[in-house]
């Protein structure tokens, strides 16, 4: 006797709708069974979809170029502090506490006492009266509440950005390592000025002044921090608009792919870093104040370059056999410090006029950069003309104010102008695998139908 056929009843209702993209976007479950509710996601191969999505929110890349123009406003604001020597009113570092300034009589005449237990006070202002040190005091106040929003405004959103899904896997470990430097950031702040509270760390009876390499690895650790938000924003745009047109893309990534082009690209990214190590010279100079020296250009005193003995002094020097003469002067010797801010400048304007004569008269490289790449190409060398002018004056009239702080925001927009260049020409590897997802799946869908 044969047995009772096997039978399977059908059930719309426990079937489940389940959609995919290329741009991770969290696929839709229609009638889905109570394991949806745990947050299980599959793809059609019956594998769990992963956290993350293949590219960030736009709104990712608007946040980060938004923090990044408050990191501009910030180092800029912080040169101000500097200039007007008011970096070192507050003696105390309360990241918590220290949000809010004196709100009493009582209070000011605290901090009051407590600056004037500084070097700076003992050397450089012996007769301010309270009311000059709350000027200064609120300079100080200011720009470490800016550092507060700073981090604030990062650390807050990307929380959120991560936890909704709205980054990428490699973008979340880029804005967490983001967030990490803002941290370390404060932290080196604090450093720096604690420098200048201390007559042990410079020659007594000298100028009160922070340390040189702690105020340039301040200044560095921003412009990493501004270059980091403003590449990887305008890397999640250019993804965005790349694959909004995928075949117009690929003509576009096939041009940057040529061979012939991998020249251009080493260039730019080696510019960016000749613009950065120019940046951090500078720093250099400003703590030493090398600028108010030698103040004439090209000239420094009778020739090109002080004299040799000048350049590389026994004075700084402090060992007897004179082994670290070489190193000490080229970064505490004032007249050598400026000397080599001079020549990286100098290297500086002329690489990027090489960069922009080889644009303008290889046939090859003028026919295949793109349009967007050859403006970017005009708007660095805009910029470092700019530069020289605002460098030469900053350094002929005796560092102005006005002078000194465009001429430290100038470096940060030439910066910004190299880095903008290497997004537009830069191979982006990750998008350009999502374009051909993108081409294949339409040619594919076209030739079913």
């Amino acid at each position: 006797m044969l047995p009772k056929p096997f039978s399977i009843s059908y059930k719309p209702h426990a079937l489940r709708t389940i959609s995919t993209s290329v741009d991770g976007v969290t696929p839709t479950l229609g009638n889905a069974s109570p394991l949806s509710a745990l947050g299980i996601r599959i793809d059609r191969r019956g594998t769990k979809r992963k956290f993350f999505p293949v590219i960030s929110d736009k709104v990712v890349a608007y946040w980060l170029l938004g923090s990044a123009a408050s990191v501009f406003g910030i180092v800029v604001f912080g040169g101000l502090t500097r200039l007007t020597e008011s970096g070192l009113s507050i003696t105390e570092w309360r990241p918590v506490t220290g949000s809010m300034p004196p709100t009493n009589a009582a209070d000011w005449e605290s901090e009051f006492a407590k600056y004037q237990s500084s070097p700076e006070f003992k050397v450089l202002n012996p007769h301010m009266n309270l009311s000059e040190f709350k000027s200064i005091y609120y300079m100080e106040w200011a720009h470490r509440l800016w550092g507060r929003i700073v981090g604030l405004s990062f650390l807050l959103p990307s929380i959120y950005f991560i936890a909704r899904r709205k980054v990428s896997a490699p973008m979340a470990g880029k804005i967490i390592g983001i967030a990490g430097l803002i941290g370390f950031q404060g932290v080196l702040g604090w450093w720096m000025v604690k420098s200048g509270l201390k007559d042990d760390l410079f020659s007594p009876g000298s100028h009160p002044r922070v340390s040189q390499y702690r105020l340039t690895a301040h200044l560095g650790t921003a412009f990493l921090c501004y270059t980091a938000m403003l590449w990887n924003g305008l890397i999640i745009l250019r993804a965005h608009k790349l694959l909004t047109n995928p075949l117009e893309a690929e003509k576009i990534l096939s041009k940057l792919k040529s061979p012939e082009l991998k020249i251009f690209r080493r260039s730019v990214a080696g510019l960016a870093i000749l613009v950065f190590c120019t940046a951090m010279s500078g720093g250099l100079v400003a703590g030493l104040d090398a600028g108010l020296i030698y103040n004439e250009f090209p000239y420094m005193g009778l020739g090109l370059a002080p004299p040799r003995s000048e350049l590389f002094s026994d004075f700084y020097s402090h060992t007897a056999d004179n082994s670290d003469l070489w190193w000490r002067n080229i970064l505490e010797n004032p007249s050598l410090v400026q000397l080599d801010h001079r020549i990286l400048a100098t290297t500086t304007f002329t690489s990027v006029m090489s960069l922009w004569a080889y644009t303008k008269w290889s046939p090859t490289v003028r026919k295949i950069l793109p349009a967007a790449g050859k403006r970017g190409m005009h708007g660095v060398v805009g910029f470092v003309f700019l530069q020289v002018v605002l460098g030469i004056s900053t350094l002929i009239y005796l560092v102005p104010l006005p002078l000194a702080s465009a001429h430290q925001a100038g470096s940060l927009a030439l910066l910004s102008s190299v880095v903008i260049l290497g997004s537009r020409t830069w191979i982006p590897q990750r998008a350009s695998k999502l374009v051909a997802q993108r081409l294949g799946k339409a040619i594919a869908g076209s030739a079913k139908r």
